[in-house]
């Protein structure tokens, strides 16, 4: 079997093509060469990038064998999420990987805009000597508000605690106890921008936070007061911030990243009470490294059909090896269940009941779900769009857990009712030393056996003749039965057989069995090897 396809899009650091190993065929190409792009993504199984490479919803066409697009950084703002999640596609990125690196800037912002240190710099390198135009200020016992007291605010915080300043906060999601154990006081927003000496913001960029730092925020600032960005262009309004700055409501500004990058004009770059640097947060060797190794490792896992924890459109994370096992066959119970399903589905849920409720099991729920899907739909479906399907679709899914499982130690079940209220069950567990994948129930009816790539299910009256006469049915249309169980209901007079055949049935001997034994239900399901 030929190898995956990973496409190198972007110039990663060896460490991260050696974090993908042997067991791919790595291909190289310009990710900004569009017809180069298309071309290679053809037969591509994933693809890593960095912010160059536009993955807008036509490129994510072009991959119709794709299966995760890794970004070897933060931000996303290169990749259709929303396309990708409907392609069945896993994004994924290295969150951590440049906090440090961005922690470091901003103290290094701070300290620059304290001590004039780009201007002295240009003043002295143009041959001038004018010590007492920049003339500075100490950061000890000035006031440091951070707004987001998240992984790099904490950071931040933890380093500025050695300049001896007052650290103050605004984070609405931040409890008193997290913020006291960092040495931080928290305050409201309006609070700290009238204390602060200087502001750093560090907010993911949402329609709430865009503009968050603007005209009002400024005119409540000290004249004195310092701003710096090193997060996301656009939290701190640009055209607010430059008619502070030539206003004087404010000192100065440091901004790594703006709005539109390479910014379109001079407003902010070309002032001399603003340090700027072209977007370098995360533009350390030591990141740059961390980010392409964390995502060829998510690749791996990724490829490999597991949940990766850095997975941007996806619910689940790592997967414990107990649980692992339980993956294939709950994809396999979500086959059956649609095989089973007459109609449109108007709610599924999803329970498991044993030992495997002891561990994270929310790829059990994922598991189902594209099993389901799998079987009604014609386009891929994976872990990533399976939920949007069933949201889609307007289907109501529930999941749920009970510790007692009293036949076996762990049961699977996928209980659903169709458009017309026909309730539909099917059951499974794994077996003895080599983990049997079973099905141990099927429309209420308790069944036991192997689950096998074709099955007929079909219920009856329970009457004398019937086995035998769909026996002979089968047999001189030559289709072979590998195995037979029947289940019966005495209360009700019902009965259900379920039957293992060797290879699939044409749809008129299914009518000729339905009418042969007066069947109530009858289908033929597949289930693919998984």
């Amino acid at each position: 079997m030929s190898k995956p396809i990973v496409l190198i899009a972007e110039e990663l650091s060896p460490a991260t093509i050696a974090a993908l190993g042997p067991d791919f065929d790595v291909v190289h190409v310009d990710g900004t060469d569009r017809e180069a792009l298309r071309t290679a993504l053809a037969t591509a199984d994933a693809i890593l990038i960095r912010s160059a490479t536009q993955l807008d919803a036509e490129a994510i066409a072009w991959g119709s064998g794709l299966k995760v697009i890794a970004r070897a950084g933060v931000g996303l703002d290169n990749v259709d999420i929303k396309a990708a999640t409907q392609a069945g596609v896993m994004v994924v990125n290295a969150p951590t990987s440049n906090i440090i690196s961005a922690a470091e800037l901003t103290v290094a912002h701070i300290l620059g805009l304290a001590r004039h240190l780009p201007r002295a710099h240009a003043s002295l390198s143009s041959g001038e000597w004018k010590r007492s135009s920049f003339t500075g200020i100490e950061l000890y016992e000035k006031t440091v508000g951070i707004i987001g007291l998240g992984r790099i605010g904490a950071l931040i915080a933890e380093r500025l605690r050695g300049f001896g300043v007052e650290l103050i906060a605004y984070d609405p999601y931040v409890t008193a106890a997290r913020a006291q154990q960092l040495g931080v006081q928290l305050v409201s927003l309006d609070e700290l921008v009238e204390r602060v000496d200087f502001l750093t913001i560090h907010m993911p960029r949402t329609p709430e936070t865009l503009g968050m730092i603007g005209r009002a925020q400024f005119a409540a600032m000290k004249p004195t007061a310092f701003v710096v960005n090193v997060a996301r262009g656009g939290l701190i309004d640009e055209e607010a911030l430059a008619e502070a700055l030539a206003a004087g409501e404010i000192a100065g500004a440091a901004l790594d990243v703006f709005v539109q990058e390479p910014p379109a004009d001079t407003a902010l770059t070309g002032l001399d009470r603003v340090n700027v640097t072209p977007h370098l947060g995360a533009s350390t060797a030591e990141a740059q490294e961390k980010a392409g190794v964390a995502v060829a490792k998510s690749v791996r896992l990724a490829l490999a059909g597991d949940l990766v924890p850095d997975a941007v459109n996806v619910a689940g994370g790592a997967i414990d090896s107990y649980v692992r096992p339980g993956l294939p066959l709950t994809e396999k119970l979500g086959q059956v269940f649609a095989g089973l399903a007459a109609g449109p589905i108007t709610s599924l849920d999803i329970e498991v009941r044993g030992d495997l409720t002891e561990h994270n099991i929310e790829a059990l729920r994922l598991a189902a779900l594209k099993g389901v899907f799998s079987q009604m739909v014609s386009h891929p479906v994976s872990y990533v769009n399976a939920p949007l399907l069933a949201e889609q679709r307007g289907i109501e899914v529930s999941f749920t857990t009970e510790a007692v499982s009293e036949s076996y130690r762990n049961v699977i079940t996928l209980r659903g009712v169709l458009a017309d209220g026909t309730p539909v069950s099917v059951a499974g567990t794994l077996t003895g030393p080599k983990q049997i994948e079973k099905i141990v129930g099927l429309n209420g009816y308790e069944v036991e056996l192997p689950i096998p790539e074709h099955l007929i299910v079909f219920s009856y009256e329970d009457r004398p003749g019937i086995v035998s006469t769909y026996s002979t049915i089968l047999g001189e249309a030559g289709v072979n039965i590998a195995g037979l169980q029947v289940s019966r209901d005495s209360e009700h007079r019902t009965a259900l057989s379920v039957l293992s055949i060797d290879a699939p049935v044409p749809e008129s001997l299914i009518d000729q069995l339905r009418v042969s034994i007066d069947a109530s239900t009858l289908r033929a399901i597949t289930v693919p090897e998984i």
